[in-house]
């Protein structure tokens, strides 16, 4: 089992429809979309995507439009966002048969917390049950694991090749890219330090500014590997600027208004979350016209 994924990883948007079911044709437009600007992997079934939302059969469905859409062009990481061993288990094994890269996985997100121990459980089940390399997606605010944690289930457990690690903290980034175990990635998720994550040696990115503007983003990583860190500074205002419109309780309808602006159908988000209000709209329309002609000079 190993893990050979770096660089930019775009969560794919999940488009809804006005009775909340899943638009296919819509979300086969984003993945063509997402393919169009270079990634390197994309990512069904995140947060940007409400993963959170989908029931196991649509998850199941999403990732076999995936796989036919993608189509051996790059790999592709399954978003896992459920709240108990089995159902993360039924997940995993459901999917076992595709050509799947790695599985992001979260810790339980309600407000019950297990201990460490419970949590190594936790991941101790699912990789034994899977061949498929598991990424923690370190994102639970109430559920945040501490790096001595991750690493330790890197350590100890060879189904768990990776991190991603949310938030904002740049300070838990350096201390798992400092002890990392040898083979195991780790990728950032922390959006408005992108370039700090890049020129600390990160391997690669999955977050939301990836899936609202993935060209720049991948200029941005480019840019990075190839020394050029006064024009990735200047990237990173635009980006920051960038992101300040879109973050918010309402995250992944703030990515798919961006990506609608790119000429991208993207559907709705699904219920309760409301659409962008016109506010955001322009805001968003705004930054973008300034962070887009990064994408341009790529």
């Amino acid at each position: 089992m190993s893990l050979n994924l770096s660089g930019v990883i775009t969560p794919i948007v999940t488009p809804f429809t006005a009775a909340g079911e899943i638009d296919e044709e819509a979300y086969r437009g984003v993945i063509r979309f997402n393919l169009a600007k270079g990634v390197h992997g994309v990512c069904p079934g995140g947060s940007s995507g409400e993963g959170h939302t989908l029931t196991k059969d649509e998850f199941v469905r999403l990732i076999e439009i995936t796989v036919d859409e993608v189509n051996g062009a790059v790999p592709i990481v399954a978003g896992i966002i459920v709240n108990s061993t089995r159902d993360a288990i039924a997940r995993a094994q459901a999917i076992a048969h595709l050509p799947i890269a790695a599985l992001q996985v979260t810790p339980v997100h309600y407000i019950y917390k297990p201990d460490d121990e419970a949590t190594y459980q936790h991941f101790k089940a699912l990789t034994e049950s899977v061949k498929i390399p598991v990424i923690i997606y370190n994102v639970v605010p109430w559920n945040y694991l501490s790096p001595a944690l991750m690493l330790r289930l890197m350590r100890e457990l060879p189904g768990i090749q990776g991190v991603k690690q949310s938030q904002g903290d740049l300070k838990m980034m350096a201390d798992l890219l400092l002890d990392v175990p040898e083979g195991c990635k780790i990728f950032t998720a922390v959006d408005s330090l992108m370039y700090s994550s890049f020129a600390l040696g990160c391997h690669g990115t999955i977050a939301a500014n990836p899936a609202a503007i993935p060209g720049v983003c991948v200029a941005l990583w480019k840019t990075v590997q190839a020394g050029d860190h006064v024009k990735a500074r200047e990237m990173h205002t635009a980006m920051l600027r960038f992101w300040n419109t879109i973050q918010g309780d309402n995250l992944p309808a703030n990515i798919k208004t961006a990506i609608a602006l790119q000429g991208c159908g993207t559907g709705l988000p699904r219920a309760p979350m409301p659409a962008s209000s016109a506010e955001q709209v322009e805001n968003i329309r705004r930054e973008l016209d300034s962070v887009l002609r990064f994408e341009e000079r790529a």
